[in-house]
């Protein structure tokens, strides 16, 4: 019998990008969509009757969430381990800037709220559920600095510093491995960090601390059923399908940042754990769609008729949009960006909006023919082209000219 298992990573609630402040509960709109993603892992949990949940990592944007934030993630996390054992482990964002104070999770720990264990440091444990024991191993986010002694390695560069680190941790996995082959019942490795040959994404845009990157040779462990990883956004298997090899994943986000992660699917992952014979999927959620609208209307007679039409085309209901306008210097100051905010306002959950003007080019009377302009003449004719200001092309002849005579 299989034992039915959910893994999911990087909620990140607190990102407010492109969020509008709700008066009725005096938050970001966007603080609610990742928050609504949570609700739907909770929901599919509690109908499909998971056996163990796994949170590899990064419950809030900062080290410091809002109380507010705190709240409500930990009401939908309690909602889960009354019913399901859980596991939480340490991501980069949880962890705070001094060694001495808690994480931001460290509160299940401390109130002893059951079905919940939370992986701080790197350890393992058998974990009971409805239908049977599952071995579960775990490494939470590498800290150079707790992981490694100042007086051993004082002095050191912080390329040595990675490779100590890294030696490091690939003999822990290794000593993992050793304690889960000794195990006769399905086994899991948790991790939050990046993997040598993971597509990286919009994670990197919100980093906290120095990454490390993890060879994928010592995850690659015939020992483990199911590797679980959190800490890289976009959804992957690294493990591509080779065997012996475990399925080596990561779950992805389960809210899209930014446009870099625009044409992302976003989810968590449902397993069927078995030892040997284990089977994965990946399940998406309703993650807020991002759209990116680009407009050239230089043809146009109204180019703000042709932008609303062009936005009224696409399917944008509830999508953060980020409209993008070419348009000729000409048509700039017929362009009715309030019409057009109103119409985004229509359909969309919040938008942006640039222009790209296409300047008509005001080359200056600069000789009959090519061979005759001289150095200076060619280089104005060059900042002209590229639709530099006048004043800015003014002040870069300027500068050529000095240079041009030695100065």
């Amino acid at each position: 019998m299989s034992i039915r298992l959910l893994h999911f990573a990087d909620l990140h609630v607190g990102m407010e990008n492109y969020g509008k402040l709700d008066p009725q509960t005096g938050t970001s709109s966007r603080i609610r969509d990742f928050l609504d993603r949570l609700d739907e892992v909770v929901a599919y949990a509690l109908s499909h009757e998971a056996d163990l949940v796994i949170f590899a990592g990064d419950a809030f944007k900062t080290r410091d969430p809002d109380p507010t934030q705190q709240r409500e993630f930990a009401r939908r996390i309690k909602t889960l381990a009354d019913k399901i054992p859980m596991f939480m482990l340490v991501g980069n964002h949880d962890i705070p800037g001094m060694a001495a104070r808690a994480t931001s999770i460290d509160i299940f720990r401390a109130l002893e709220v059951p079905n919940i264990i939370i992986g701080k440091g790197i350890s393992s444990q058998v974990v009971e559920t409805r239908r049977g024991p599952v071995f579960l191993g775990w490494v939470p986010f590498p800290v150079r600095n707790r992981l490694i002694s100042q007086e051993e390695h004082k002095g050191a560069s912080v390329e040595e510093l990675d490779r100590a680190v890294e030696s490091l941790i690939t003999s822990e996995l290794q000593e993992l491995a050793k304690q889960a082959a000794e195990r006769d019942m399905p086994r899991v490795l948790v991790g939050h960090f990046s993997v040598g040959g993971a597509t990286f994404g919009s994670e990197r845009s919100v980093m906290l601390g120095r990454d490390l990157v993890v060879p994928k040779s010592a995850l690659a462990d015939p020992a483990w059923d199911y590797v679980a990883l959190g800490h890289i956004h976009k959804h992957q298997n690294l493990a591509n399908g080779t065997q012996p090899k475990p399925p080596i994943v990561y779950s992805g986000s389960l809210e899209r940042i930014d446009f870099g992660e625009e044409r992302e699917d976003k989810g968590f992952c449902w397993i069927d754990l078995k030892r040997g014979e284990t089977e994965w999927k990946f399940v998406q959620v309703q993650a807020r769609p991002f759209r990116t609208v680009r407009v050239d209307v230089r043809e146009a007679d109204d180019p703000t008729a042709a932008v609303i039409a062009e936005i009224q085309q696409r399917q944008l209901d509830g999508a953060i949009v980020r409209l993008q306008i070419c348009l000729g210097e000409a048509q700039e100051a017929a362009l009715r960006l309030r019409e057009i905010e109103t119409a985004l306002s229509q359909v969309a959950s919040s938008a942006t909006i640039s222009k790209e003007v296409e300047r008509e080019a005001r080359i200056a009377n600069l000789g009959p023919t090519p061979e005759a302009l001289s150095p200076l003449q060619w280089t104005e004719h060059y900042f002209v082209s590229k639709n530099k200001s006048p004043e800015r092309t003014k002040l870069l002849i300027q500068k050529a000219a000095e240079l041009f005579n030695g100065e």
